[in-house]
């Protein structure tokens, strides 16, 4: 059998990128790479095929979005379960250094006491552990999928402050996590399943068992929302998207559809009104919370359609109309190159909590200026609560307030106590 011609399309700093070239060297395949980030023209190959994402894989001309490993399985003549071959590259050694930071929950984890427990090891729970571990309050970090996070998945980070070359987000992370653990920090990988806060002393039960805590950080992260648009998942990558950072450039001079009804939306609106011929905004249901559309209104590029709903996105290689129900119950197609969906935005991961602290009523924990909860020795941080906007580096200054705030707490200090040094 001859062997395949297999052609990756890359983005630098693209974390599914990197797993579709580890598996592709683990099984023996040679293949060329062909980086967008780089050389323009890969660029343009993919923007002329109407692919608007990386990783896409050609194998002898058959195209695979994103990392599929049943499909790659397939048009490679591979078993379902492959057997994988012995190698080490650049990219396998960053993921097993950033599992190796998590651990299984143990024993001995479960007969301790800890001073501080974070519920979330991404940027606001890991930044917590550092702050928290180095002013001498033994420290846990509970993550369900360390890699699975907001800042985990991203592409690519060039505005972290001290940071200067550009990084993807799971390097990021795991430099964060790291620095934790030199300061004695411990991490395991669980689901909390749920949470008792009456007593001085904090339970966290997880399928495992109980964990103790003297303080409680709840720095979990945001989940989309269920519910699929029909054609979203046909056409991610191909028209659909979710994020304007990284895939604004593919729309360069070309027509896009917005759809949600938050903070999020307009913002990312305003992102892509920067690149593209026409931005129409549609906009479900009412706005929620404090939304300025004011720069929208007054932009050229921009029609706005209130109480308009996507009822099907339409197309053949790539999405190329939306199926639209308008304010007046009238179905209407329309002719887009792309549709960004922020439907109900992120919303914060914390049902869990169920009525243990307060929350608003869309699930954001309610805090004051420390970061303290209705319930002492209690701090939430990060996506958790309602941000002005949504940043590592602001996730990461929440973890920092909360953790000193929980060192006052267990050392029942008067007054915070800064580190400066």
């Amino acid at each position: 059998m001859s062997k395949p011609e297999v052609i990756v399309y890359s983005s630098t700093g693209c974390p599914y990128c990197e797993k579709v070239k580890t598996f592709l060297k683990e099984q023996g395949f040679e293949f060329e790479e062909r980086n967008v980030s780089i050389h323009k023209e890969y660029f343009d190959q993919l923007k002329e095929r109407k692919i608007y994402g990386t990783p896409a894989t050609l194998i002898n001309g058959k195209l695979v979005l994103g990392f599929q490993e049943k499909k790659f399985n397939k048009l490679l003549g591979l078993s379902e379960a492959p057997a994988p071959v012995a190698s080490t590259t650049q990219s396998e050694t960053t993921e097993e250094n950033a599992d190796s930071i998590f651990q299984q929950v143990n024993e001995r984890v479960l007969t301790e006491i800890y001073d501080f427990v974070s519920i979330g090891g991404g940027p606001a729970g890991a930044s917590a552990a550092v702050y928290a571990a180095r002013g001498k309050l033994k420290t846990l970090v509970i993550d369900k999928a360390p890699k699975a996070g907001t800042l985990a998945i991203t592409h690519k980070i060039a505005n972290y402050p001290g940071v200067r070359e550009a990084v993807t987000g799971l390097e990021l992370l795991t430099r964060m996590q790291a620095q934790a653990k030199d300061f004695g920090a411990e991490f395991v990988r669980s689901t909390v399943l749920s949470v008792d806060f009456s007593d001085e002393i904090k339970k966290i039960v997880l399928a495992e068992g109980t964990i103790q805590a003297k303080s409680v950080f709840i720095g979990v992260g945001a989940k989309a929302p269920s519910g699929k648009i029909k054609g979203e998942e046909e056409f991610t990558g191909r028209g659909v998207s979710y994020c304007s950072t990284c895939d604004a450039a593919f729309y360069q001079d070309r027509v896009v559809a917005v759809v949600g009804d938050n903070d999020e939306a307009i913002h990312e609106a305003e992102t892509l009104a920067k690149y593209c011929k026409m931005v129409k905004l549609l906009i479900p249901t009412e706005l929620k919370g404090d939304v300025d559309l004011s720069l929208l209104e007054n932009n050229p590029t921009v029609e706005i359609y209130k109480r308009h709903r996507v009822r099907e996105i339409i197309g053949t290689d790539s999405v190329e109309k939306i199926v639209v129900l308008t304010d007046k119950k009238e179905e209407q197609v329309w002719d887009v190159d792309g549709i960004f969906l922020y439907l109900g935005g992120m919303m914060p991961g914390t049902d869990f909590l169920k009525g243990a602290v307060m929350r608003d009523e869309e699930g954001y924990v309610m805090v004051d200026e420390y970061l303290r909860t209705n319930v002492d020795g209690v701090f939430a941080g990060g996506d958790a609560r309602r941000t002005p906007t949504k940043q590592a580096v602001i996730s990461a200054a929440d973890g920092a307030i909360a953790a000193l705030s929980a060192e006052q707490h267990v050392n029942k200090r008067a007054k915070l106590r800064p580190q400066y040094s």
